[in-house]
């Protein structure tokens, strides 16, 4: 296993809708293993492959409960359903998010308090996860990303001339553009 480089905020690849996943390979399960292993070094509790370079329909995801139980998986080729987000503000204490590609930053978002995704595992199962609270926005916030959309994108007016100042100023925004977990130091 590796750690891969995550990208930042303007690289193509996640402004891109990701491709359908045709057959698990070997290099499927490598690329799976090398996501597991980057995003628990960054860490973080979600990781798509469009992060890691890869226009593929995949996503890992690891979170552990208010009782300390793991929750940790892969989907291939997921599709989504949700609830109606409630109406109003987010909640910046409750509802607060960040990213892997556009680290080091948190936003409130008001997002869907249930969803069901479905897809497949690494073995060509059929997955259905039905879930609420932070289950459920790690499961929006990473399915967004197979389609383009970074929660940046999905901000308020406000907070999203913020993360274009945020991103000016530390020089993102521009094709290409990554970082390493585990090696590189984002307090900037």
């Amino acid at each position: 296993m590796a750690v891969l480089p995550i990208r930042i905020m303007g690289d193509p690849v996640l402004h891109s809708v990701a491709a359908p996943v045709d057959e698990v390979t070997d290099d499927i399960r490598a690329l799976v293993a090398d996501m597991f292993e980057t995003m628990d070094t960054a860490p973080g509790v979600g990781l798509a492959a469009p992060q890691v370079g890869v226009g593929l329909r995949i996503y890992t995801y690891s979170y552990q409960d208010d009782d300390g139980q793991p929750w940790r998986g892969v989907l291939i080729n997921p599709e989504l359903w949700m609830t109606p987000p409630e109406p109003g503000s987010p909640d910046p204490d409750d509802e607060s998010e960040g990213c892997l590609s556009f680290p080091g930053e948190r936003f409130a978002l008001r997002r869907a308090d249930a969803v069901l995704v479905t897809g497949t595992d690494l073995d060509g199962a059929p997955v259905e996860i039905r879930v609420e609270g932070w289950r459920a926005r790690i499961m929006q916030h990473e399915f967004d990303h197979l389609n383009g959309i970074l929660y940046i994108d999905r901000l308020s007016d406000s907070d999203w001339k913020t993360t274009q100042k945020i991103a000016r100023k530390r020089g993102w925004g521009k094709p290409g553009q990554s970082w390493m977990p585990g090696i590189d130091d984002l307090d900037a």
